[in-house]
């Protein structure tokens, strides 16, 4: 079945039929989710691009935000970005994560977050996608004063690289959702 078939813009590689320099990246997805995602296996079209993905994401897991705070990250960039795939994948990601379901239904809806921390950082992360990383004073006394710190504020800035690869990549291709998030399907 041909690409224009299956309405898919970009090929979705496997380990086999991925350019050199992506194999190994897509034998570490594999590994990691038991399958090779449709976005790892769109992002092996470019070695660096699913490199640079897999090394994003790696580092803001690894960063100041617990699981909560990174979900609310993500979920805030998927749903502004419209992300067919990955507004799904992050649901099903937060439940394997243990986020609570409230505040996973609370970003897909664009409804009020649970507590007034995890408001002010859904608004910052907005702010800085609508607004390019412009973010006035204000704004960012608030974010402190709510409890976060100089590094969380630049983090955000890491979680959006992250999301911009893929919700970007996401759009371009038509990136079918994996079987395993198909349930938490997803439209704004």
């Amino acid at each position: 079945m041909s690409n224009t078939e299956t309405n898919q813009l970009v090929q979705i590689h496997s380990v086999e039929t991925a350019p050199e320099g992506s194999k190994a990246l897509l034998e570490k997805s594999q590994k990691a989710y038991g399958y090779v995602p449709n976005l790892h296996g769109v992002l092996a079209g470019a070695p660096g691009l699913l490199e640079a993905y897999q090394t994003l994401h790696q580092l803001f897991i690894d960063s100041s935000f617990n699981n909560d705070e990174l979900t609310v990250v993500w979920q805030t960039i998927n749903v502004e970005h419209a992300c067919h795939y990955c507004v799904p994948a992050h649901t099903g990601i937060a439940k394997m994560m243990k986020v609570d379901d409230v505040i996973t239904e609370a970003l897909r809806n664009q409804t009020e977050m649970p507590t007034a921390k995890l408001q002010v950082l859904h608004e910052t992360t907005l702010t800085i996608v609508r607004n390019r990383g412009n973010i006035s004073t204000e704004e960012v006394n608030n974010f402190f004063e709510a409890g976060y710190t100089e590094r969380n504020l630049l983090e955000i800035i890491l979680g959006l690289s992250q999301k911009v690869i893929s919700n970007y990549t996401n759009h371009i291709a038509k990136t079918p959702v994996d079987k395993a998030f198909e349930k938490f399907e997803w439209k704004k």
